[in-house]
């Protein structure tokens, strides 16, 4: 979910909870027969392209990041990986910078949903509760158990199994584009083909911002002695996406911290999120994009300080990141660690053992921080 303190001003829409453009139907939606419309511009309108076939609802397109330095369920093998940022979404705004959310409550799977009206007021209509089994049991029996395991790896949850975060992302957002309404799929679609295809759209539009190498690049690792400047960081991403993202930060504010004390500058310190912006040519899934600043529409860049090294890029806290420990996603608990090492004793003897000492310490950890710092 996404934290309050990063979200800039942009007014959210009331929209009924019901399909986007009601009488669009199931058939002929060939898109390989229409000529794809940029997102965004005068001729991406219900009735002048197929909205299946071109995005006309929301047509500026963000895919979000996190860096998160700890889950809460490292015990349970919810770990983050290694020199990666993780997804956080890829949400639909409106082409003025407000946006909506729920927009179908017959596909709402968040059992946590946030807020929970669709407008964001306490007069909308209520998003309720979701009630039933975790969405992840849903990929094997559709033959998903690849991407599954990948999801397990780089779409990671902080507070909540990460289930949790994929059906808010789905439900809040993959619902408000218009090439994801259940329609476009046709008349024998699989009841959870649009929700699939979602995951896998994300995902695409991910792997290409390595948002971790392109900070890396320019010298910006993370730190806990180390603080960074903004400019220098929205350079570096600059570099390597073309255009500036918006950046999140939480924490405390800069004027509330020994160092900035006395200062105006009232921006957030602590790094945590980066969002990219994009218009996009033809359906969403397609990926075919125009990148585009975060303020293309008179929005902020972000709410970080601007003073010089006011930004905390923190490292991840001990037994929360993959390592040597970590086995398919899954710490090494000693248990299963005795079955492999009398395996493996022979022929690595004295480099097991202290592998298995380092490893146990680091679980005891990862179990201390899931009590002290669970959100």
């Amino acid at each position: 979910m996404v934290n309050s303190a990063i979200l800039p001003a942009a007014a959210l829409v009331p929209l009924a909870a019901a399909a986007l453009y009601p009488g669009v139907t199931t058939d002929n939606h060939t898109c390989v027969l229409s000529e794809p419309v940029l997102s965004c511009s005068a001729d991406a309108v219900p009735g002048k392209v197929d909205t299946c076939c071109s995005e006309t609802f929301g047509g500026l397109v963000l895919q979000t990041q996190f860096w998160d330095v700890y889950t809460g369920f490292e015990s349970q093998g919810q770990i983050l990986p290694q020199k990666s940022w993780t997804i956080h979404g890829l949400w639909p705004d409106f082409c003025n910078g407000s946006y909506t959310q729920y927009c179908d409550l017959s596909r709402q799977y968040d059992p946590k949903p946030s807020p929970n009206t669709t407008d964001g007021t306490p007069g909308g209509t209520p998003v309720p509760a979701y009630k039933g089994e975790s969405i992840d049991k849903w990929f094997a029996p559709y033959g998903k158990s690849d991407l599954l395991a990948w999801m397990n790896k780089y779409w990671i949850a902080q507070g909540d199994p990460n289930w949790v975060l994929w059906a808010h992302e789905y439900s809040k957002h993959a619902t408000c584009y218009s090439t994801f309404q259940t329609e476009c799929f046709g008349p024998k679609a699989s009841k959870y083909d649009d929700l699939f295809e979602f995951f896998e759209t994300v995902i695409s539009y991910y792997r290409d911002l390595p948002t971790w190498h392109w900070l890396a690049n320019a010298g910006i690792k993370p730190s806990n002695t180390t603080g960074y400047t903004l400019s220098n960081i929205q350079a570096a991403l600059k570099t390597g996406y073309g255009k500036v993202p918006y950046l999140g930060c939480g924490g405390p504010r800069y004027n509330e911290t020994a160092a900035g004390k006395g200062s105006s500058d009232n921006g957030r310190t602590q790094f945590q999120e980066v969002w990219y912006y994009n218009h996009v040519v033809g359906r969403v899934q397609n990926k075919d994009v125009v990148r585009v600043d975060a303020d293309i529409v008179g929005g902020s860049l972000g709410n970080c300080a601007k003073a010089e090294n006011a930004i905390w890029y923190y490292k991840r806290a001990k037994g929360s990141e993959t390592n040597a420990c970590q086995k398919n996603g899954r710490i090494i608990t000693s248990s299963k660690f005795v079955i492999n090492t009398k395996i493996a004793s022979v022929s690595v003897g004295l480099r097991t053992r202290n592998l298995f000492l380092h490893c146990t310490h680091h679980f005891d950890i990862a179990q201390k921080s899931n009590v002290t710092r669970k959100k």
